[in-house]
């Protein structure tokens, strides 16, 4: 068996505040290095490269984001999300932005044109802020500080999942 291929895909937005979570986090994971078979990019908030990117057919995708679920600012989720919620996804609302980023959308969209999601994680962060209208650069202290955390966590996850590979050979 080979080692598994891994996507890391850092989505969001830098002028709006905590909602830039995602690329400072993955701005931290392309200065390490990384086994050929484990890509590190940040999408930002392109969905269709996103969505091409996840046609590669990964073993294991991660995405990192900010993810508003109720929690304190900076807390640091690991989530496994539900796929059959894409089987039911309004067609209408599938398509993707230029300008904008919806993981669901791009998953959705992913999934029509044929793609399949082998094992899919939520690297999530509960953003204080996502800016005013005119924009907000820069990450609250409450996500900056929970961003180290985030990258241990991501790469505990790679490291797993390259273990388990491993003794799956054996």
């Amino acid at each position: 068996m080979s080692e598994p291929s891994i996507l890391i895909a850092g989505i969001g937005n830098i002028f709006l505040g905590d909602d830039a979570f995602g690329c400072e986090v993955l701005k931290h994971l392309m200065e390490r290095s990384w086994p050929d078979n484990v890509r590190v990019a940040d999408f930002g908030i392109r969905g269709f490269d996103l969505s091409y990117a996840l046609l590669d057919g990964y073993d294991v995708t991660i995405l990192v984001d900010a993810t508003p679920r109720g929690g304190a600012p900076g807390t640091i989720y690991k989530i496994e999300p539900e796929l059959s919620e894409l089987e039911t996804f309004d067609r209408e609302i599938q398509v993707v932005e230029t300008h904008g980023m919806n993981p669901l959308k791009v998953l959705s969209m992913v999934k029509s044109m044929g793609g399949e999601f082998k094992k899919l994680l939520l690297i999530g962060c509960e953003p204080e802020t996502f800016g005013s209208e005119e924009g907000l650069m820069g990450l609250s202290e409450s996500v900056q500080a929970a961003v180290p955390e985030a990258v241990k966590l991501i790469e505990s996850v790679v490291a797993d999942h390259l273990e388990s590979a491993t003794q799956e050979v054996f």
